[in-house]
């Protein structure tokens, strides 16, 4: 089989040449004629239309040399810079480069002769014409090609709002497809300026005020929503409007997330949750240096989780030396191997199952695996089933992200996943995290290495988010609860949150916390309510009070916490005071649950005088 493989293979790939050769040749035997074209026509006006034989012979000898330079140049282009699309702006910029270049070498050797075959005024009107001709011999080409790949007659009709680089993409590739679900018939901008605008021969019809004109003149079944970094408000305004006109309607994923790829019709979605926010991501302003793991041995517990597999999934793409993958939960670890990997035999030394709340089992785990840089996502996050065993809290949280310290000695980077939560901390969630940001800064001046924590809010479709649970009600039936009709929370989505774990390590220094610029808090009824609206059925909300350690609204910096930016102008660098871990160790999980709630709080209480001033910070 291998060798029929191999066989077919090369069968087919000298034809692949052959069709380039033939396609090369033909194309440099139209620009032969149109260098010959050009000339005799420059000459033919330059002699008011009486040439003669002798000095159209004169004429096709001096194009005939230029076009032998033109090829030469063109071979050369081409070996060198590799070719574009015919009919393309690359091959437009290459074409016109070249032949400038075999104009003015003609024209230097005509005027180099004592006696001129032609006329000085010759080359350049000639080169000039002969450009002409070449460039309208591809536009007709290209123009017969995008007729034999228009989207076939019943694609869906649609309309595209909003004009920038991402809708002018996906425009042309909507009408080159054919294979695409969509053919775009008109365009739809609210901006005085794109007034008569046309694109690949698309009108404007108007602004959002038109969609049901529009709609309704073209039989459009579809509006594309294509407006990168544009308000939540105005995408929910003409969602409406699309929806009452009686259409679909989709969006287009903005362009940062198209850079590296051309766009594709797939690329055309629903709406989703982070769209109705109110919230733009602040990923692509954060510049990560992937090069910081670059080589190196990761380690990252919690690996199965939300935060955990999505830190996995961005440390392999920036080429590590090893990355290990350690979680107590084995179906998680399944999981993620099959979303790196695609598949899941679970029988490679990357996948660890082991429990952080084990301390010498994750002793055994590090010495072993010799780590450079460990992430630590492994922790318990559900607020309420904490508040009710804090003991829990203390034993995964508390003394398991003691026991990868203590077993991170010899590592030179440690990343400690903390929350907002953290700031300000009224839950036992919030205490424990506060608490393992203090025995990591205990770590960084014990042992001198880059130990660091990072503070975020919650992230959108996590495991527990209460978007999630809302969506999760929607589909049983049953009304959506919120604690408060006022309370607020930061978002983020995991991309986001990871993004800004990747930057802590590179921008970070030993002791800090790092938080991100989360822009507005998002009022959670408010979100319930567009959910409810986006239901196919009527979705009641109901009211249920804040439960006990809960904020009606979260912070991102405590009482003593400055918000100092001196690297990043999206990160805060705050100070972490250090805690030792002797406090910690004779807590007993096992106590009255109120009392440990008060031990823990007292933990969490520090003497601002005492703290030290980080770099960047006065």
């Amino acid at each position: 089989m291998d060798r029929e493989a191999t066989a077919a293979e090369d069968a087919v790939r000298p034809r692949g040449r052959v069709t380039r050769r033939v396609a090369t040749l033909s194309l440099l035997t139209l620009d032969t004629a149109a260098w010959c074209g050009g000339f005799l026509g420059a000459a033919w006006t330059r002699y008011e239309f009486a040439l003669t034989v002798g000095a159209a012979a004169r004429v096709l000898t001096v194009a005939l040399g230029c076009a032998a330079v033109y090829a030469v140049l063109t071979l050369v282009r081409l070996r060198t810079h590799g070719r574009h699309p015919i009919g393309s702006a690359g091959e437009a910029r290459g074409l016109a480069g070249t032949a400038a270049i075999a104009t003015l070498a003609t024209l230097a050797s005509v005027l180099s002769w004592a006696d001129r075959p032609v006329p000085a005024s010759t080359p350049l009107l000639g080169g000039a014409v002969a450009l002409v001709l070449m460039a309208a011999a591809r536009g007709v080409w290209r123009a017969r090609q995008d007729r034999h790949h228009r989207p076939v007659p019943d694609a869906e009709r649609c309309l595209v709002y909003g004009v920038d680089a991402a809708s002018e993409r996906l425009v042309r590739t909507l009408l080159r497809d054919p294979q695409s679900r969509y053919r775009p018939v008109g365009l739809l901008d609210d901006d005085p300026e794109s007034r008569g605008l046309r694109l690949e021969g698309l009108r404007m019809l108007g602004g959002r005020e038109q969609i049901g004109a529009a709609v309704r003149g073209t039989g459009a079944r579809t509006v594309i929503f294509s407006m990168s970094g544009s308000e939540p408000r105005l995408l929910r305004d003409v969602r409406a409007r699309t929806l009452e006109a009686g259409a679909a309607f989709k969006v287009l994923p903005p362009v940062r997330e198209l850079l590296d790829r051309p766009v594709a019709v797939t690329d055309v979605r629903d709406l989703q949750l982070n769209d109705l926010l109110g919230r733009a991501q602040r990923v692509a302003e954060l510049a990560v240096e992937g090069g910081g793991l670059a080589g190196r041995r990761v380690l990252v517990t919690g690996a199965g989780g939300s935060i955990g597999s999505e830190l996995c999934r961005q440390i392999a793409r920036c080429g590590p030396g090893e990355l290990m993958m350690l979680d107590r939960d084995e179906s998680a670890l399944h999981a993620l191997q099959m979303s790196l990997h695609g598949r899941a035999l679970l029988d490679g030394p990357e996948l660890i199952l082991a429990d952080i709340r084990d301390a010498e089992g994750i002793a055994r785990v590090i010495a072993d695996r010799q780590p450079d840089v460990v992430f630590h996502a492994a922790a318990l996050k559900h607020l309420t089933m904490l508040q009710r065993h804090p003991g829990e809290a203390i034993k995964t949280n508390i003394w398991g992200t003691l026991n990868v310290l203590a077993a991170c000695r010899d590592v030179a980077e440690f990343v400690n996943i903390s929350t907002d939560k953290a700031a300000n901390p009224t839950s036992v969630l919030g205490y424990s995290k506060r608490i393992t940001e203090r025995l990591t800064a205990y770590h960084a001046e014990r042992l001198g290495g880059a130990y660091l924590s990072v503070r975020f809010g919650n992230v959108l479709s996590s495991r527990g988010s209460v978007l999630t649970a809302f969506q999760a009600q929607i589909r049983a039936g049953v009304p959506i609860t919120v604690t408060h009709p006022d309370v607020t929370r930061y978002f983020m989505t995991v991309q986001e949150a990871v993004h800004l774990v990747l930057q802590a390590a590179v921008i970070g220094h030993g002791g800090e916390a790092l938080v991100l610029d989360m822009g507005e808090p998002v009022r959670i009824a408010d979100v319930a309510r567009r959910l409810a609206a986006e239901a196919d059925r009527p979705v009641d909300i109901v009211y249920t009070g804040l439960r006990p350690g809960e904020k009606l609204h979260e912070h991102l910096f405590g009482a003593d916490e400055a918000d100092s930016r001196p690297l990043h102008p999206l990160i805060s660098h705050v100070r972490v005071p250090a805690l030792d871990p002797d406090e910690v160790r004779g807590l007993d999980p096992y106590a009255d649950p109120d009392e440990l709630i008060k031990r823990l709080a007292a933990l969490c209480e520090t003497a601002d005088a005492s703290l030290p001033v980080l770099p960047g910070q006065r």
